[in-house]
């Protein structure tokens, strides 16, 4: 699966470089992939990573390449992948040549849409667009050096974090993937955010070393309780591993009430959250992402 998704990245010219190949190789996509959703379909699963694999790509552009210090650069970027999004990877409506990341893009939802699945393709569509959108406001950030206050940051984090998509790709590649009404249930509607929260917390609390050895990336949960509080670095690493342990502890007793009350389905979906949270500390441990 690993060597699969590193040749499609290549195919559609994601990673041009040997440097760019082996840091997508050691983000290894396959391995949260497979811990999160280890029961998925063959098929399900390298949809899944070249997802993950993409979203890595976008992010390194970003975080590494510049792209996301610049909004009047990432603007026309993103316009173009908004294009391609709203196209839901029709293949008889391709959008034209618009670079690896909108021709992957596309891909991603054509793939999507092979599935036969309406409600999941539009709501993956959905939450990429979040998630473009929201990487302009991390790049107005950026441009200007602010540091978000902490309500804010932990609300558009959840966007930036790219772990909406992830979850409905890996609802996809469920046998039993969730129906409309598990989805539209306001109680695991809550729970999604809470497992959306703790995954984008727990790589905040893992990436802030590699992050802090230069100039400390202002959209990191580390950094805006530093500042909101004006806690040494100490300190502001402890406030945030307490928010991550206080949200678990609060997740932990929703899935209880929710996991009394339903069904075969709803545990399903449960199994689903709990296996990314703990998908992203195992693989987090281990990745050499944030070495």
């Amino acid at each position: 699966m690993a060597s699969e998704s590193i040749d499609w990245a290549g195919t559609f010219g994601l990673v041009d470089s040997s440097q760019r190949v082996r840091r997508l190789e050691r983000a290894d996509a396959a391995g949260l992939a497979g811990r999160a959703c280890p029961d998925g379909s063959v098929e399900g699963l390298r949809l899944l990573t070249d997802l993950i694999s993409w979203l890595f790509v976008m992010d390194d552009a970003c975080d590494e390449d510049g792209l996301g210090a610049d909004p009047t650069r990432l603007g026309p970027a993103i316009s173009t992948l908004l294009d391609v999004l709203d196209r839901c990877g029709d293949p008889d409506a391709a959008p034209p040549a618009v670079g690896p990341l909108g021709d992957a893009l596309h891909d991603l939802c054509r793939r999507t849409r092979l599935h036969a699945h309406a409600g999941l393709l539009l709501r993956f569509v959905s939450q990429m667009r979040e998630y473009l959108l929201a990487l302009l406001w991390e790049a107005a950030n950026r441009e200007r050096r602010r540091v978000p206050e902490v309500a804010e940051y932990v609300q558009l984090r959840r966007h930036i974090g790219g772990v909406h998509p992830c979850l409905t790709l890996t609802d996809l590649a469920s046998t039993r993937p969730s129906g409309p009404v598990q989805r539209a249930d306001p109680g695991l509607v809550a729970l999604d955010l809470l497992a959306v929260d703790l995954v984008c917390w727990c790589n905040d609390l893992f990436s802030y070393g590699k992050e802090s050895q230069a100039d400390p990336d202002a959209h990191n949960l580390v950094t805006v309780i530093a500042q909101a509080s004006n806690a040494d670095e100490a300190t502001a690493l402890r406030s945030a591993a307490h928010r991550f342990n206080q949200g678990l502890a609060t997740y932990l007793d929703a899935e209880e009430v929710l996991r009394a009350a339903g069904d075969d389905g709803m545990r399903d979906v449960l199994a689903t959250r709990r296996n990314w949270v703990r998908a992203t500390y195992d693989w987090s441990v281990v990745a050499a992402r944030y070495a």
